[in-house]
């Protein structure tokens, strides 16, 4: 009882039962002859009562695939793989049984066609949607499923075998007027009438196109095939007529050839119509004539000859001799009008361009990749003898019986699928986390496992032609910095690297940015400016954005000295309307150690506090510290706000001793400068200190795009003379501004 398939177009139905393995023959070697006679004989009782989903009888499909190789010139052992690729689902473990029974070229060649056939129908799956989830567009995924083509084929066969299959499926719909399946003209349009264009199996590609168009576009077809047939008998006539007369004027001047008229293909004359904007009656090519010749010298003699004896149009004259069309046409087309004014198209070309523009392989995509050595050790000198190599190759290829595999022309490429049958294209060795990158950048770094046709794999496995892959993601996250080691075998993919790469860095970017903003922060919120925004911040240290600044700070490639230089007033400092209330002190007469007086306490220790070194006569006050005494701060110091804000009652009255007038002691304090910075500013800055007889004990100095920015630690006895030197610094060339800090 027959069945219906319903996996794929041309494919056996996916659950079938299986049959038993069938045992291998003493005298099954591939180079036997009747390879052809065995693999029908094989594959009948498999076959023999099968349906495609089409409703096509499957073993009548594979004697017609058999049929259309044979009259291309395909040898027997593509022939033969027709039959074996369609006996694949029906066998328990069908690349060992083929192999056993015909060899492990066949088997590899009839597995690797059957893959090839259930990926064909994934890919139509995501054109019936009009696009791959979003992820490539129509134009592009159809490119990619041509590649595939080829990609999938350890030889050209497979492909070939591809070709033949969907020109009977075209047939077949065409001999039953059964409605034509969804994506099924398309994809014969898009992708195999193009590709044998570019082979150059011309034969295959001209009916393709006329049966796909003419499912698609069944009215537009039928308009121009009525055309055609109006005037056929007259054109026919016509043509006959040139064509004798050719032939024997060719022969009477010494040129040996034949003449033969040329069909017109309906979707061509569709195609020059709507690409020119011609209208039926100015297709000059609907009379058409063929010249064959021995040789290329006899091509332009015929040529010569034939333009002698009618008007030639200058502007419809092409020579492919002497430049080939990309995919290695060569003819010369020229149109001539006769004495009539009857318009036919003429191809004049050798019996050998002949031969391959009917059922060549012509391979433009792939000399490219061949280099200068072209393939199979066939070597070449330039780009055009490393086409011609390439072909001569190809054409080895297809006829080669059981000959050694050959290598792919995409073997750095693999296609695996996504699990909406979107294709993806990857280099050779790659893994899932490469994958993951190619679809989306998103996707790679929350890559956390993966499932490669169904089955659980580890991240670092390397993928398949034709795979299916699907991710397992986490909410969030990032990848692992495992992935950067080339021996762990996670990345093959260069742009995949550079993503990881990217994500790192831009992980150390953000740890940086907020150790630099962390630190700025502090600062603002010691100089009691945390008000202040920090993008006006930046842009007044020179900087595009605070993340700018944050960045150089969290490096330490900038000083924060420079920040707090900005933050304090050009003009010397004056109390602070807002500085803590000093309670009076309840005796002045209480000199204590160090020149100070601390109210009410005895013999207790003091110290300076580094934030703001105060020295007399400064108004200053005192902080009980835990475990330092007391740390005496000038009343306008903002690090002295913030503590009294927070505890208040450990505010102490001090004040500067009887001992500040005898001058014994000498106080540390900073004094900031802003100038612009030249040669020599740091020199005249010191010569001033020096003629005031003011020890200075320490510097820092910064420059940050023309501006210097200066510390200067000086010692003095009496703060209020410090003014005066301030004055004389800020008096120097380039100097902006000179303050106490």
């Amino acid at each position: 009882m027959k069945s219906q398939a319903t996996a794929n177009t041309d494919q056996p139905a996916a659950g079938k039962p299986v049959l038993p393995v069938v045992a291998a023959t003493a005298d099954s070697l591939p180079e036997q002859a009747h390879a052809l006679a065995r693999a029908r004989a094989f594959a009948e009782p498999l076959l023999a009562t099968e349906l495609l989903d089409t409703g096509e009888n499957i073993l009548a499909h594979a004697d017609a695939v058999a049929a259309i190789l044979r009259s291309i010139g395909g040898s027997e052992a593509m022939q033969s793989a027709s039959y074996l690729v369609y006996a694949c689902d029906h066998l328990n473990r069908p690349q060992e049984v083929i192999a056993k029974a015909f060899g492990d070229n066949f088997a590899a060649l009839a597995m690797e066609t059957t893959k090839l056939v259930r990926v064909q129908r994934q890919a139509r799956l995501v054109r019936a949607r009009g696009h791959a989830a979003g992820l490539q567009p129509v134009a592009m995924q159809t490119e990619n499923v041509r590649k595939m083509l080829l990609a999938f084929s350890r030889d050209l066969r497979v492909v070939m075998l591809r070709l033949a299959s969907r020109l009977q499926t075209l047939r077949f719909f065409a001999a039953t007027k059964l409605p034509v399946p969804e994506g099924i003209a398309a994809e014969a349009l898009q992708v195999f009438a193009p590709l044998a264009n570019r082979l150059g199996i011309w034969e295959i590609k001209w009916e393709m196109e006329d049966l796909a168009f003419r499912f698609q576009e069944p009215d537009t077809y039928r308009q121009v095939a009525n055309w055609l047939d109006e005037k056929r008998t007259e054109r026919e006539a016509y043509v006959e007529r040139l064509r004798a007369r050719l032939q024997a004027d060719l022969t009477a001047n010494g040129i040996r050839a034949t003449v033969s008229g040329r069909p017109k293909h309906i979707y061509s004359i569709i195609k020059k119509m709507r690409g020119k904007g011609l209208d039926f009656e100015h297709i000059y090519d609907v009379r058409a004539l063929r010249i064959v010749v021995a040789s290329v010298p006899e091509c332009y003699a015929a040529l010569s000859w034939v333009h002698s004896r009618f008007t030639p149009l200058p502007e419809e004259f092409d020579d492919y001799i002497a430049k080939p069309k990309v995919n290695g046409y060569q003819s010369l087309h020229t149109v001539v009008r006769d004495s009539e004014g009857q318009v036919c198209e003429i191809q004049i070309r050798t019996q050998a361009m002949h031969d391959h523009a009917e059922n060549g392989v012509a391979a433009h995509w792939a000399y490219k990749e061949a280099g200068a050595k072209g393939y199979a050790g066939v070597s070449a000198s330039g780009a055009y003898d490393a086409k011609i190599a390439v072909l001569r190759q190809l054409l080895e290829w297809e006829r080669d019986l059981s000959g050694t595999q050959t290598q792919g022309v995409f073997d750095d490429l693999i296609y695996v699928l996504t699990p909406e049958a979107a294709i993806v294209e990857l280099p050779q060795g790659a893994t899932a986390v490469d994958f993951a990158y190619s679809v989306h950048t998103s996707l790679g770094h929350r890559c956390r496992g993966a499932r490669v046709d169904g089955v659980m794999v580890p991240l670092n496995t390397p993928l398949k032609n034709g795979q299916t892959v699907e991710v397992i993601t986490a909410k969030e996250g990032g990848p692992s910095r495992d992935w950067l080691n080339p021996d762990q075998g996670y990345l093959v993919s260069h742009r995949a690297r550079t993503k990881v790469r990217a994500w790192f860095n831009v992980l150390a970017m953000a740890e940086t940015v907020a150790k630099g903003r962390e630190a700025v922060e502090k600062l603002l919120q010691r100089e009691g400016k945390t008000a202040l925004k920090l993008d006006d911040l930046a842009a007044q240290l020179g900087f595009t954005s605070a993340d700018a600044l944050f960045e150089v700070v969290g490096k330490e490639e900038f000083s924060l000295r420079a920040i707090e230089q900005l933050l304090r007033p050009d003009e010397p400092p004056q109390q602070d309307l807002e500085a803590p209330l000093i309670r009076k002190p309840r005796s002045d007469n209480n000199p204590r150690k160090g020149g100070l007086l601390v109210v009410g306490v005895d013999s207790l220790m003091t110290q300076m506090a580094k934030c703001c070194k105060p020295a007399p006569p400064d108004a200053i006050c005192g902080f009980v510290t835990r475990g330092k005494g007391v740390s005496v701060h000038r009343t306008d110091c903002p690090n002295l706000k913030e503590m009294v804000a927070k505890n208040g009652e450990r505010l102490i009255d001090v004040d500067w001793g009887l001992n500040q007038a005898a001058g014994g002691s000498v106080f540390p304090v900073d004094v900031a400068v802003q100038a612009q910075d030249r040669q020599g500013l740091l020199r005249d800055i010191s010569e001033v200190f020096t003629k005031e007889k003011m020890n200075v004990i320490g510097v820092q100095t910064q420059s940050i795009k023309g501006t210097a920015w200066m510390t200067f630690t000086v010692e003095v006895a009496d703060s209020g003379r410090l003014h005066k030197v301030l004055g004389l610094v800020a008096e120097l060339p380039g100097v902006r501004s000179a303050r106490r800090r």
